[in-house]
């Protein structure tokens, strides 16, 4: 900020409010970026496999992961469980999708009010 930009504000309680709002949504929105990158590389990983799985012969025992396990299941079985997981791992990234739009959402209207309040005297912007 240039010397010519500072401007003597007075910030108010309200206006502290929406600051503190507006951080805490960003900090959010950071734990959920990173939650769905985690999600969206599962998922990768999963449909990676069941591809895998397409080379495998009908009566194979396969090891499949349960929790923190592996079990020995029939190729059949494990094939249920992929589509259940990748169904579970679908909704997931969905609800995760829709909780990063609608905290942007919210952090836009905030950045509106405050830009227009503080103009360049506040950085709002993510890096």
């Amino acid at each position: 900020m240039d010397a010519g930009d500072e401007a003597d504000v007075n910030v108010s309680w309200a206006d502290q409010s929406k600051i503190n709002t507006f951080s805490r949504l960003n900090g959010r929105l950071d734990a959920l970026e990173a939650k769905y990158a985690q999600k969206k590389k599962e998922k990768e990983d999963l449909d990676d496999l069941a591809s895998e799985l397409e080379l495998c012969d009908d009566d194979e025992i396969i090891k499949y992961r349960v929790g923190d396990v592996y079990v020995n299941a029939p190729y059949e079985r494990v094939q249920e469980w992929i589509q259940r997981d990748q169904s579970a791992l679908d909704m997931q990234v969905a609800k995760l999708k829709d909780d990063m739009d609608a905290i942007v959402i919210e952090m836009d209207s905030l950045k509106a009010v405050l830009y227009k309040r503080f103009g360049n005297a506040i950085n709002l912007e993510r890096s």
